[in-house]
């Protein structure tokens, strides 16, 4: 029963952690494309950056943006807040609820760093926290002023944070924790930054002042920051699903890739907005940057590449024998392992048909990379991801076929 009762929690929270992200993403791209979009045109009044008119709906609305402040406080006022809040809360939960609950299946991997599941949870947090206060360090030192040393900096400083959650983590958890520390990055440049600001400006009108057009500045200079970061964040987010990605050697390396292209692909749209013509060089840096992202995926898991064509192949029933022992326990019908409600996927390994109809999944799951069995609980041997990766390359023969 607790297990049924996580299952709809993680579901739950999961449809939340999406609504709140597909809110935060849509009004974070509209505000820049909207601020890009700004032109000034004679007869705007005093203080106003630009204007912007606009289609939707069936009507037509006309923007205007305040380099500053509107000279006074209007009476209704629309803040973007809970959008960011209500992302950060549950993913923070979905965190707790399958990679610190599950931590011995998704962030441990023995091979990697033999953790107890509380040391793991502890090196999590701590590196969250960390992360989070370099870079707002960064930002609020003499270093944050200059945007293309800060702006390089940062990337590099993610890249190595990486690196060492590869080094500590299964490469799942890993992927999930940089994902989180962006995350974490982004939602505290709302909280801690942009919020603020806007009340401390709002505090001024209400007082009779002129408001410091260093909050603005500041506030938008973090905005920046996260419209830069959110297409690699999203990827990270939803990694877990494709195994080339994060359980392969270069993994991180993978990921050094992923956080250059997807700031690449937003000078695209920004351009554009700020009509400052179309970049179509960078769709031809993403097509190479994901080139190079297949062919370091292409490397196999971390322990090397395992099998050839050369190999002689296999019986099936030592393949049998690798599947039902190493994986059958939670890819069944009925799993037995403690946590696992149902087989993952409805993915069942536990005959011989099923093992040669699910043949490509464990091709992509444990030969090509180490996914499976998550974070090795089972203790797999490369030996034997050989004999599978044998099997497969004489064309995965099933039960009485022959593997000449």
């Amino acid at each position: 029963m607790e297990a049924v009762l996580v299952a709809w929690a993680e579901m739950l929270v999961r449809w939340l952690h999406v609504v709140a992200g597909i809110a935060w993403i849509g009004s974070s791209f509209y505000f820049i494309a909207l601020d890009l979009s700004l032109r000034r045109r004679d007869g705007l009044p005093d203080g106003v950056q630009g204007e912007a008119w606009q289609v939707h709906g069936g009507g037509f609305y006309n923007m205007v943006k305040y380099l500053v402040a509107p000279t006074r406080m209007p009476d209704e006022l629309t803040w973007f807040k809970w959008e960011a809040y209500t992302t950060w809360l549950s993913g923070f939960a979905l965190l707790v609820l399958v990679y610190y609950l599950g931590a011995e299946l998704f962030l441990i991997d023995p091979a990697v760093e033999p953790f107890t599941p509380f040391q793991a949870v502890f090196c999590s947090l701590a590196g969250l926290l960390a992360g989070w206060l370099a870079y707002e360090w960064a930002c609020r030192s003499d270093f944050g002023r200059n945007t293309t040393l800060l702006s390089v900096a940062g990337y590099v400083f993610l890249v190595a944070a990486t690196w060492g959650f590869t080094e500590i983590f299964s490469g799942r958890g890993a992927f999930i924790q940089v994902g989180a520390l962006i995350g974490t990055i982004m939602v505290a440049n709302v909280f801690v930054v942009i919020i603020p600001n806007q009340k401390k400006t709002v505090a001024a009108l209400l007082a009779g002042e002129t408001p410091d057009p260093a909050l603005g500045a500041q506030a938008k200079q973090r905005s920046v920051h996260n419209n830069y970061l959110t297409l690699p964040v999203v990827l990270l987010m939803v990694a877990n699903h494709y195994p080339l990605l994060f359980a392969t050697k270069y993994n991180w390396l993978i990921v050094a890739v992923l956080l250059a292209l997807g700031p690449v692909i937003r000078h695209f749209f920004n351009s554009r907005h700020a009509g400052k013509g179309s970049p179509w060089w960078t769709w031809a840096v993403a097509a190479l940057g994901l080139a190079v992202i297949g062919w370091l995926s292409a490397a196999g898991p971390r322990d090397g590449v395992v099998g050839s064509a050369d190999q002689p192949a296999p019986r099936f029933a030592a393949v049998e024998e690798i599947v039902v022992s190493r994986c059958s326990m939670c890819h069944g019908d009925y799993a037995a392992w403690d946590g696992i409600a149902a087989a993952p996927k409805g993915v069942k390994l536990d005959t011989p048909e099923r093992i040669h109809a699910h043949a490509r999944m464990i091709e992509l799951n444990a030969v090509r990379s180490s996914a499976m069995p998550p974070g090795n609980v089972t203790g797999i041997e490369p030996a034997e991801r050989a004999v599978l990766a044998a099997w497969l390359a004489a064309g995965a023969p099933g039960p009485g076929e022959s593997t000449q």
